[in-house]
């Protein structure tokens, strides 16, 4: 196809920085910038391939759908399968990476898992869970991340699956190495091959214990006997579905929990908000979703054919990259998108994705965070940033995550459960 974009489209060629460095899709102002010069970029993307940006919110959406634009890994260059089969195999073989109706078929099983009554039944124990870790601060400070953000979701998602809550450092040490893609270098591939393994390991072993007991009604079972009984599952796709909602099921909703505190001790005023009305906390999850998503771009996708996006000439096996944090501050879309507003309605954000591939653990995710917030501010109700904020790390792994590494706060009143 030309390589000419049509005429009066304005596009650049971005530096392989944009992918591998956090000031880059976390600057609001150039995304900004780039958003309102063309709504799609081409990158020089780290490892080589023919890669591009789609930053506005008409376009995401509308590629989100686009049955040009693959999910399936059998439709990436052949160089790039290869490199995913030697360094992370455990990775391509879930829903996050077919297309239907593969897809369907996974997604079909594992979506049973959220369904409102399901969620209803959980609210007591994650508010439980969530009053126990408060608990458990030492007098007057407590690194919100380490001891709430990362260890709430992790909790309640390792008892949803039956994994033993003990062994979630090695979890959470393996998934933030998963979280990353094949890298250039050889220890970094050998690192994310060694991840790959441990937990793969660890989750076949986990299978056979189970399937050695007397299955129950809890998700794993319901995917084991999917596996074994009615041949829907293959045992690799079972381990992959583990991996997947062990690793999205956790940080995810730690780094939403982080990034909306970090936004409330920004903005004083919405944190008065929420701490006088406890019922906005749903609407509030909604906006800091919005606000700092905790996926700031969408998982690879990868052109069928050679196609145009908004007049730029996209090649067949492009990677093609949806800037969630950028559309969701699209002001053709949300009324002045860089405040902060916990009482805003009607938010058509991005951050669990959009169309078929919608995350199906958001509801899990929301009530997370609904019990989150409000446990935390009433029951601390003079909480406070122990450093000033410019001081807080933000991780940024090369893949889609964002998020609040390390939140150290203060208080001086700890209020009963």
């Amino acid at each position: 196809m030309s390589t000419e974009a049509q005429p009066g489209v304005d596009y650049e060629s971005l530096p392989p920085e944009f992918f591998t460095e956090p000031t880059y899709p976390n600057d609001h102002a150039d995304n900004a910038r780039l958003r309102s010069k063309c709504p799609v970029h081409r990158v020089d993307h780290p490892i080589g391939a023919e890669a591009y940006v789609v930053m506005d919110y008409e376009t995401v959406a509308a590629s989100f759908s686009d049955p040009r634009l693959s999910k399936s890994v059998d439709n990436a260059p052949a160089w790039w399968q290869e490199l995913l089969k030697d360094s992370s195999p455990t990775l391509i073989r879930n829903m996050l990476t077919a297309d239907a109706p593969r897809h369907t078929r996974l997604r079909k099983l594992v979506a049973q898992a959220f369904t409102p009554r399901k969620m209803r039944a959980l609210r007591p124990k994650i508010q439980e869970t969530a009053d126990d870790l408060i608990d458990a601060f030492a007098d007057g400070r407590a690194d919100l991340f380490d001891e709430f953000a990362i260890a709430l979701p992790l909790k309640v998602i390792c008892e949803f699956l039956g994994v033993p809550f003990e062994d979630r450092d090695k979890l959470h040490e393996w998934g933030l190495l998963l979280s990353g893609a094949p890298y250039a270098t050889e220890e970094e591939n050998r690192r994310l091959k060694w991840a790959s393994d441990s937990i793969e390991e660890y989750l076949k072993d986990l299978l056979a214990a189970r399937r050695a007991e007397e299955l129950g009604d809890d998700l794993v079972s319901t995917l084991i006997r999917a596996a074994d009984e009615d041949d829907r599952f293959t045992n690799d796709e079972l381990v992959s579905t583990l991996i997947l909602l062990i690793n999205a099921g956790h940080k995810t909703t730690a780094y939403t929990i982080s990034n909306g505190m970090e936004a409330l001790f920004a903005n004083p005023d919405q944190l008065e908000l929420l701490r006088g009305d406890p019922g906005l906390a749903p609407g509030a999850v909604e906006e800091f979703l919005r606000y700092q998503p905790p996926v700031y771009r969408g998982t690879l996708r990868v052109a069928l054919e050679d196609m145009e996006l908004a007049g730029v000439p996209i090649g067949k096996e492009s990677f093609v990259h949806l800037m969630i944090s950028s559309a969701n501050r699209d002001p053709e879309v949300f009324e002045d998108p860089d405040r902060l507003d916990i009482t805003r309605t009607g938010s058509r954000h991005f951050a669990f994705g959009h169309g078929a591939h919608f995350c199906p653990g958001s509801p899990l995710s929301r009530l997370e965070g609904e019990i989150a917030f409000n446990t935390l501010l009433r029951r601390l109700p003079d909480i406070t940033l122990a450093v000033p904020r410019e001081e807080l790390p933000w991780l940024y792994d090369n893949s889609v995550g964002r998020g609040v590494t390390s939140l150290p706060i203060t208080y001086t009143t700890k209020l009963p459960r």
